[in-house]
């Protein structure tokens, strides 16, 4: 029995229960969920519930705590990528027991990068609920995430770490147009949920965002896209609620490709009637309209971007032509693009992503619609074949992920 002062103040540590033993601690990100066996001498009293405490350094056990009445309990908080171990204590009326033994270390990451696409099919008439995810960390196929609340193309796009945003849209070519947002928990699997609306109906702008914003640009407001909008909006991800007007673009323009670094985002190309390649810029955590960067060095629509925290690459519809060229700018610069390397087919309307490292181009109007290519974004030359969409995505698939160019490394 353990009858002693264990590592709390008791009432009478004489009564305490004994430790619990088999501490098993399962890291996730930023927590750990300890398993542990409660000791079958609980002392002089029921045991009222339990203590989990986290040390960095195996002495002081003061990195993280949680309390529960049974097996696991969760603490979180914690420091990714900093390694720890745990004890457990067990509590009575009596008192508190002595610390069981210490854990297994372990250590907190963030989960594998996820990126989820809107895939749009093809045909005369292109609309699709569809959601497919890749796990970034490798190279494969596309498994279902589930379906938006609407059947629609021309989606925009942003996410957090953990949530995912889809807005606007139209069903097929003269079709309805949207306003809605929706939601997803991007390391989940589902249906999205209504988020709020957009200040305009639109199709075929593109988003962006930080780990706080995502902002939506452009777009068409009919379904043949014969006008078109300079609205910038922008939603605070963890919240939901209607977009609020962050400011303009330097023109009216549909198919403009989109991505950020931190803290500046930057819109590329466009359709303002005819093709153009102007590059502009926001910062993201204030309003207002876009500055000029640069140039494109072609006329760029149906185009698409990724980026990490330093660099943009993109592709599309390049000088009225379907291309396999890839470009590239450094995002805390103003400048034109220079060239990057090229896919593996020639195509456009392509939805890209980026995990910081890895790139990832997915569909595209080709002969191939359902490949991904994949480049390493701080290096330049050709995408190699990442896998294939469970779908055909021949209209632009709008791309999020977990962790691009907009968070923190």
């Amino acid at each position: 029995m353990a009858r002693r002062n264990g590592g709390f103040i008791g009432q009478d540590g004489l009564d305490a229960p004994d430790p619990p033993t088999g501490v098993t601690p399962t890291a996730g990100n930023a927590q750990v969920s300890v398993a542990f066996t409660a000791p079958s001498d609980v002392g002089t009293s029921a045991i009222t519930g339990f203590v989990v405490q986290v040390s960095t350094d195996d002495t002081a056990y003061s990195a993280g705590s949680n309390t529960g009445t049974s097996s696991p309990i969760v603490v979180s908080s914690l420091t990714n990528d900093t390694a720890a171990t745990a004890k457990v204590w067990a509590i009575n009326a009596y008192g508190t027991s002595a610390p069981s033994g210490a854990s297994a270390s372990f250590t907190p990451v963030l989960p594998t990068p996820r990126a989820i696409i809107h895939v749009t099919t093809t045909g005369s008439s292109p609309a699709n609920q569809t959601l497919e995810y890749v796990d970034m960390g490798t190279s494969g196929d596309s498994s279902d995430f589930g379906d938006l609340t609407q059947s629609r193309e021309g989606t925009g796009g942003g996410a957090s770490t953990t949530r995912g945003i889809f807005s606007s849209g139209s069903f097929a070519y003269s079709g309805s147009m949207y306003n809605v947002i929706d939601y997803v928990t991007i390391l989940s699997t589902g249906n999205a949920t209504d988020f709020g609306d957009m200040s305009v109906s639109r199709t075929y702008g593109d988003g962006l965002s930080n780990n706080t914003r995502a902002i939506f640009g452009g777009g068409a407001t009919n379904a043949n896209k014969s006008t078109k909008s300079n609205v910038i909006d922008y939603v605070t991800i963890a919240n939901t609620g209607n977009a609020t007007d962050f400011g303009d673009l330097s023109a009216a323009k549909a198919d403009v490709a989109a991505a950020a670094s931190t803290t500046r985002g930057v819109f590329i190309g466009g359709d303002t009637g005819s093709a153009i390649n102007v590059i502009e810029y926001i910062t993201i955590a204030s309003v207002g309209n876009t500055t000029d960067f640069g140039d494109h060095a072609a006329t760029l629509r149906f185009g698409s971007a990724c980026a990490s925290n330093v660099r943009l690459v993109c592709h599309g519809y390049r000088a009225n032509a379907s291309s396999n060229a890839l470009d590239y700018i450094t995002i805390a610069n103003t400048g034109n693009t220079t060239d990057f390397g090229d896919l593996t087919k020639t195509c456009y309307g392509t939805g890209a992503t980026s995990n910081h490292i890895l790139g990832i181009f997915n569909g595209g109007a080709s002969t191939d619609s359902k490949s991904m290519d994949k480049i390493t974004i701080a290096s330049t030359g050709n995408a190699a074949d990442f896998g294939d969409l469970s779908i055909v995505a021949k209209a632009k698939p709008t791309s999020i992920s977990s962790k691009h160019g907009g968070i923190a490394a």
